[in-house]
């Protein structure tokens, strides 16, 4: 059985195609997986785990119908849905992962990330993120009413579209010596996030060894994926209608 992994699918009232695409490839290509893998921005915000909203009670629905199927079913956290607690996870049968995460795929030792962190040229974006991932700073944002924390993610999405609309394209784009610090760090020969909205495969040279940068696509006129089997790795797309 094949490993699936995806990011980015920024699921939202806004647009029920990516969730109706997302549904069919749990019911389709991804059925009868080993593992699920999304990693970060699975939603396009995310208010708090209690959430009351119909997509929300959507997801959680086929989600865990996927997961009581067999298929682990794995999250980790993006820059839209941070708040992604617990009681989410538990509801749909997954696990919460750290953000890197180390996984053996396909014979490789592979870390696992959103991607958000290696944009380090992006100061503007790194400050907010190290206010985003504060405990206190969400724990007040939290005690908030679900139509306050609602305005507020509004806020944050249209300040973010304004402030990128602005800046050079290659400040959003990943820090390559950071990339090679965190392969270094981690000591793997496979680096696979997203966050980005670049897909590709990069193969590079650390340490005159052989490596691989994989960005999984964001999910918007075409769906993405990785699909790892026994020992290959191969990154598919398909159109969305």
């Amino acid at each position: 059985m094949s490993t699936y992994l995806i990011s980015d699918l920024h699921l939202d009232t806004g647009r029920p195609r990516i969730t109706r695409a997302f549904f069919d490839f749990l019911r389709g290509p991804a059925a009868g997986a080993s593992a699920l893998y999304i990693l970060g921005d699975f939603f396009e915000a995310w208010v708090g785990d209690d959430d009351d909203a119909p997509l929300v009670d959507e997801v959680v629905r086929e989600l865990s119908r996927y997961s009581g199927s067999g298929v682990e079913v794995y999250l980790m956290h993006g820059n839209r849905d941070f708040l992604l607690g617990v009681d989410f996870a538990q509801r749909v049968g997954a696990v919460l992962l750290q953000d890197p995460t180390i996984l053996s795929l396909a014979g490789h030792r592979v870390l696992l990330m959103h991607g958000d962190s290696l944009c380090t040229r992006d100061e503007a974006y790194m400050t907010f993120r190290r206010q985003a991932r504060d405990p206190n700073w969400q724990q007040a944002l939290l005690a908030k009413s679900l139509e306050e924390r609602r305005a507020i993610a509004a806020q944050i999405r249209a300040v973010s579209k304004a402030m990128n609309s602005r800046k050079a394209v290659d400040i959003m784009d990943v820090t390559p010596e950071e990339v090679e610090r965190m392969m270094r760090k981690y000591h793997v020969d496979i680096l696979i996030h997203g966050h980005t909205h670049r897909p590709g495969r990069h193969h590079l040279t650390l340490d005159t060894k052989p490596v691989e940068r994989i960005v999984l696509g964001d999910w918007d006129k075409s769906g993405w994926c990785l699909k790892a089997g026994k020992d290959a790795l191969e990154l598919m797309r398909w159109p969305i209608a």
